[in-house]
């Protein structure tokens, strides 16, 4: 295959415009991680800077007037991208943080039932904190098996599920293989057996089309970092269905979600709304930066990201079809566009090495253990030429062995 047909793709991009709205310092470096850390919108350096200089260095306290509502404004603004209605989603706290609160208050609502189940290829944070749930509530995490490469099935889900089943919280998308899960259908499965549903929507926000409205799903948490580009530790969103919103009441209880907040009441009485699902000041920095990015996804839309996404990872496994199955690679995500996300996984006993002389070649993807090199080909600034000469870089350096340069063991952050 010739380069020439990347630059044939790229020119019939109907996103290509929006590279130019991504600050891109290095135009040699080729950037394949957009589903670990989203590039920088220029509009989120200037905002930024704007609200550092002006808001915070000028306007000091005075500033709060402005800053009182970012997190349901920026809950609205990513709403749409995830099939919610304006009032559903909130920004705040970390993916982690907004697990435990939806989790525990998910447990809370089905007082009579003991069982809790997520799959064993689910994100580590989403399975600690669900054992760390069921062991303070002498409950039972119970662990389906997930497909390495196809993810967990609706089947698989189906046969857990029992009449003790409280919880049931699963990524939508496979954050090692980028296998995306039925999400209606298990939503339908879980209802069916009396228990309410979380999802984890990290790797789907803002890469692929999530149907929570048209599900019926009931909680979901996600991350603002990846490809809503909101920046280095941004605050996370989570997702209450509106008629759950006055029955659900989180363990957490803070004084962002208190009905009148300023009033100091001695007594805990939660927001009629998503608010209740605060805990503590949000970090307006952080959410300034969210809604800047969330704003870029949104005006492209989902279904153009969604479209460019399973064209740019089909371009992908073509070319690790022709150029490094035959060095010993193997496809380990879905073949099936509409069961992938947006980036691709190759497994490689060597992957670690490789991922580490790939680095050293100007090309960033990530490793995942305990043999996957993850390519993240973010839609809005990942070019097919980028993709092309990416796996170019990749099939010369394992062709010449320059892997074997590097160390085996990982390193800290892989």
């Amino acid at each position: 295959m010739e380069r020439a047909e990347a630059e044939k793709r790229d020119a019939g991009d109907p996103l290509r415009s929006f590279r130019d709205q991504f600050v891109i310092a290095d135009e040699e470096l080729i950037y394949l991680d957009g589903n670990s850390l989203g590039r920088l919108p220029i509009a989120t350096r200037d905002r930024l800077r704007e609200v550092i200089e002006d808001e915070w260095g000028t306007g000091l306290i005075r500033s709060w007037a402005g800053w009182m509502d970012l997190s349901r404004s920026a809950g609205d603004l990513i709403a749409p991208l995830i099939d919610a209605r304006p009032g559903e989603v909130i920004v705040a706290d970390s993916t982690s943080v907004n697990l435990y609160k939806l989790a525990a208050a998910a447990l809370d609502a089905r007082p009579d039932r003991t069982v809790i189940i997520t799959d064993d290829d689910n994100f580590p944070t989403d399975r600690y904190l669900l054992a760390g749930l069921a062991t303070q509530r002498g409950a039972e995490l119970r662990v389906v098996r997930s497909d390495p490469v196809d993810g967990v099935s609706t089947a698989t889900v189906a046969a857990a599920l029992d009449p003790d089943t409280a919880l049931v919280c699963l990524s939508h998308v496979a954050y090692r293989s980028g296998a995306v899960a039925d999400l209606t259908a298990i939503t339908a499965a879980a209802h069916a057996a009396g228990a309410l549903v979380l999802w984890d929507l990290s790797h789907s926000v803002g890469s692929v089309p999530v149907p929570l409205g048209g599900s019926g799903a009931d909680l979901a948490v996600g991350c603002t970092y990846k490809h809503l580009h909101g920046g280095p530790g941004a605050p996370a969103f989570l997702f209450v269905r509106s008629d759950l919103q006055s029955t659900l009441r989180q363990p957490m209880w803070g004084w962002w979600g208190q009905r009148d907040q300023f009033a100091m009441a001695p007594d805990y009485e939660p927001v009629e709304a998503i608010e209740r699902f605060l805990v503590g000041t949000p970090a307006i920095l952080g959410l300034t930066a969210t809604i800047e990015g969330a704003r870029i996804t949104a005006v492209a839309g989902i279904e153009a990201i969604a479209a460019k996404a399973q064209a740019l990872t089909a371009f992908a496994i073509e070319l690790s079809d022709l150029w490094l199955v035959p060095l010993g690679f193997e496809l380990a995500s879905p073949r099936d566009p509409q069961r992938r996300g947006a980036h691709v996984a190759l497994r490689h006993p060597a992957a670690w090495p490789i991922c580490q002389a790939l680095i050293a070649a100007g090309v960033i993807p990530d490793f995942r253990a305990p043999d996957r090199l993850r390519l993240g080909l973010a839609p809005l600034y990942t070019r097919f030429a980028d993709v092309y000469d990416g796996l170019h870089r990749l099939r010369e350096l394992v062709q010449a062995a320059r892997h074997l340069e590097y160390p085996t063991a990982p390193a800290r952050v892989t």
